[in-house]
C-alpha cells in the first residue's frame, strides 16, 4: 500500500507553520493509523465475496437489468 502524506493547509501562513513544525520535529510527519487491522481484514473478506454471492442469487433477467442500469449510469455522466 502506498504511504499517505498528511493533508497540507491551503492558507500560506498555516502551511509555513506546519512546514516549520515538521522540520523542527514538533509535529508528527505521518497521521496516526486509527484502523483496527482485524476489522480491516474482516471488511475486505466480506467485500470480496459480496458481488459474487449477489450475482448467484439473481436470475439471468435480474442480472441483465442490473447490468443495463450500470451501463446507463456509467455512460450518462458524459
Amino acid at each position: 500500500m502506498t504511504e499517505k502524506h498528511p493533508k497540507r493547509p491551503r492558507d500560506p501562513n498555516q502551511l509555513a507553520k506546519s512546514i516549520i513544525d515538521i522540520a523542527t520535529g514538533q509535529a508528527p510527519t505521518t497521521p496516526p493509523d486509527d484502523k483496527d487491522p482485524a476489522a480491516v481484514q474482516r471488511g475486505r473478506l466480506g467485500g470480496l465475496k459480496g458481488g459474487k454471492a449477489r450475482a448467484e442469487k439473481m436470475s439471468a433477467e435480474e442480472r441483465r437489468a442490473a447490468a443495463k442500469a450500470a451501463v446507463k449510469a456509467r455512460w450518462s455522466k458524459r
